[in-house]
């Protein structure tokens, strides 16, 4: 039978005679003891063992109120940040409208000949209007007339020179007049490209049938006015020698003669007036190649109407508009640094021109090939035209640049301090403060030289006491502000 444990044993601890309780108690006071002495070793621990970083936090020395910078020892540089779109140097938007005759009653697209982003050689076929061609060739005079035969001026010799460049001889044409030699060549052209030159007489040669029959009866009237003299052996006589033909016909025959030179003068103007033509609206003159196809609008099938077609030549360009406050810091031959942000392509370029005259927003947009830049800025600005010093990567041309001139620049390094480091001192001397290791400040005298991008280019007014290894105030520090208003 179990031993009882009385209520005074559980009260007082008191170990009953044989109990177990009583060894029970002990262990739990002693656990209990332990773990309160843990405790008490563990907060004292707290307190007097720390890290070497709490050691340095508490023996160092306080923060500093100021801001300071590095002396810097570079090339100081003004930089004007604007931006630009690229673009060729020649945009053309074609709106062909070939000669319509015959049976042909409108201009339809019939076929296209290329793709965008396709690159072209001169004379290549871009489209099909109509069943006739419609081609790029070499030259900066845009196309305004029909040429024919015979026609003078600028136009005819561009037409000339650009034959020569794609292996057709002009001949003995002289410079600048569409004669048989041109014919010849632009006949020539036409075949290389698989089609038939339109005629300058749109008359089937009935013009120049009626002449050559004119000269022909001429020349039988000349030959019925002449009788030989009896003087006149066989074979003698001759129908621009009418000394030899008998009185009574003489005078007619020299009539007979006018006529024939006459009929033959007027069969050689026809001549020269008939023969190939190049119409206005099968050729687009680009200044130089190869071209590039921007876009196709137009369809088969569908009536030409406006653009149909966009190509661009030349290298490529940045324009870039500047605000009138940067307009004087800027002039032809100042370095540049193009960016697209879209691929990453850098390019170095050069200003090529600065405009005296200010454009708005509203007069670029007016413009086709402006039609979208500038839209967010608003306001005006003055054409900057960039140029860049080798072949500008094809993939930028449309894109949206970032613009970096370089305004100004030492040319030479030289010891570069912020803006905000300089100051006066008391005697009105110009004064930059460098803070030493130790905290020590001590005031130099500098002279400015340069200033750009918020830096300022500085001459120690005594050699030697300020170099890239300082450090100058550049103003307070917010934190120390801040406990100081509190």
């Amino acid at each position: 039978m179990p031993k009882e444990v009385t209520i005074e044993a559980l009260v007082l601890g008191r170990k009953e005679p044989g109990s177990a309780y009583g060894t029970r108690r002990r262990w739990v006071f002693a656990i209990s003891t332990s773990a309160i002495v843990l405790v008490i070793a563990g907060m004292v621990a707290t307190i007097v063992v720390r890290s070497p970083a709490q050691i340095a936090a508490e023996t160092g020395a306080p923060p500093r109120d100021i801001l300071t910078a590095p002396v810097e020892y570079r090339v100081l540089t003004s930089t004007v940040i604007i931006r630009g779109e690229v673009t060729p140097a020649q945009v053309v938007s074609l709106s062909p409208q070939p000669a319509v005759s015959g049976d042909v009653s409108k201009a339809m697209i019939t076929r296209i000949f290329v793709s965008k982003g396709d690159e072209l050689g001169a004379g290549k076929l871009l489209m099909e209007i109509s069943g006739r061609p419609v081609f790029g060739l070499p030259g900066r005079l845009p196309m305004y007339r029909d040429l024919r035969p015979g026609a003078v001026g600028a136009d005819v010799q561009q037409l000339q020179a650009a034959l020569r460049k794609m292996g057709h001889s002009t001949g003995g044409d002289s410079v600048g007049r569409f004669g048989p030699g041109t014919k010849t060549a632009l006949a020539s052209f036409y075949a290389s490209i698989g089609y038939d030159p339109l005629p300058a007489q749109d008359d089937g040669g009935a013009a120049i049938e009626a002449a050559q029959k004119e000269v022909v009866s001429a020349k039988r009237a000349l030959e019925d006015a002449i009788t030989p003299s009896p003087r006149t052996r066989v074979g003698e006589l001759n129908e621009n020698d009418t000394s030899k033909v008998t009185t009574n016909k003489g005078k007619e025959a020299e009539r007979a003669k006018d006529d024939l030179t006459a009929a033959r003068r007027d069969l050689a103007k026809i001549e020269a007036a008939s023969g190939p033509m190049l119409p206005a609206g099968e050729v687009v003159f680009l200044e130089s190649f190869p071209i590039r196809v921007d876009a196709v609008s137009g369809k088969v099938g569908s009536e030409v109407s406006g653009s149909v077609m966009t190509l661009s030549a030349g290298k490529l360009i940045v324009q870039a508009y500047a605000p009138e406050f940067q307009k004087d810091l800027l002039r032809p031959g100042q370095k540049v640094q193009v960016l697209s942000e879209l691929t990453g392509i850098t390019e170095t370029a050069r200003v090529i021109s600065v405009s005296d005259t200010l454009t708005s927003r509203d007069q670029l947009a007016e413009e086709p090939q402006n039609a979208d830049a500038n839209q967010e800025t608003g306001g005006s600005g003055y054409l900057v035209e960039i140029d860049s010093e080798k072949v500008m990567d094809s993939r930028l041309s449309g894109q949206d640049v970032r613009v970096s001139i370089v305004a100004a620049s030492t040319g030479e390094k030289a010891l570069v301090v912020p803006i905000t480091a300089i100051s006066s001192s008391a005697g009105g001397r110009t004064v930059v403060t460098v803070v030493r290791d130790n905290d020590a400040k001590r005031q130099i005298e500098i002279q400015p030289v340069a200033t750009g991008d918020g830096y300022v280019a500085v001459i120690p007014t005594v050699k030697g006491s300020l170099s890239s290894r300082d450090q100058v105030v550049t103003g307070i520090s917010q934190e120390f502000t801040g406990s100081s208003e509190r």
